[in-house]
């Protein structure tokens, strides 16, 4: 039953399916990594800890790639996955799953509950730089605003100085015309009354 509906789950995976997934059926659940174009897919009880799960799917993907690297070398290795004619071609590597499965089979442990945490661990010091990069963000984000406010007051002053320049300007430009003016007009009125 389950080799069954293991195979229809690896028939509908294409290049657009999610990289890490679990897919519960009954009892128990299904586990795929797909890494570098290889589904990497383990069948566990429900209860088993799916982070687990996945350390054991990345450990195995890890050991695959460097076994096909060491015997292929490191940039042949694709194009002998891609070529693979016969279902067991790479059945050599079954010793190394059987020694990850004997790590994992128990979920408590020692050496599994080290593997959880550390990548507990692991995961704790990206989400630490994550928020300290955020946190970083928002402190440049106020040093820019008070820089825009700063600039927003100081283009302000700006302005009025720009106006009192332009008044100047314009004294200066008309003053003494408008002063000759006047003064003829003054002239004027005083000889005509």
């Amino acid at each position: 039953m389950f080799k069954s509906q293991g195979k229809n789950l690896l028939k509908t995976l294409n290049a657009r399916s999610v990289a890490k997934c679990s897919v519960e059926s009954g009892s128990c659940c299904f586990h795929y990594l797909i890494q570098d174009g290889i589904v990497y897919l383990t069948l566990s009880e429900r209860s088993y800890p799916k982070r687990l799960a996945f350390l054991y799917l990345h450990e195995i993907a890890d050991g695959f790639v460097e076994e096909l690297s060491n015997d292929y070398g490191p940039d042949k290795w694709p194009e002998k996955i891609s070529m693979a004619a016969r279902p067991y071609q790479f059945i050599k590597f079954d010793k190394f799953i059987q020694k990850k499965v004997k790590e994992f089979v128990d979920p408590s442990s020692r050496s599994n509950a080290t593997k959880l945490n550390s990548d507990l661990a692991d995961i704790q010091s990206i989400m630490k730089k994550n928020i300290q990069e955020v946190l970083n963000r928002g402190e440049k984000l106020d040093h820019v605003s008070n820089m825009s406010s700063n600039l927003v007051a100081e283009s302000k002053k700006f302005k009025w100085g720009a106006k009192q320049l332009s008044f100047q300007a314009l004294l200066n430009q008309y003053g003494p015309v408008a002063a000759i003016v006047v003064f003829l007009l003054f002239v004027l009125y005083w000889k005509l009354f």
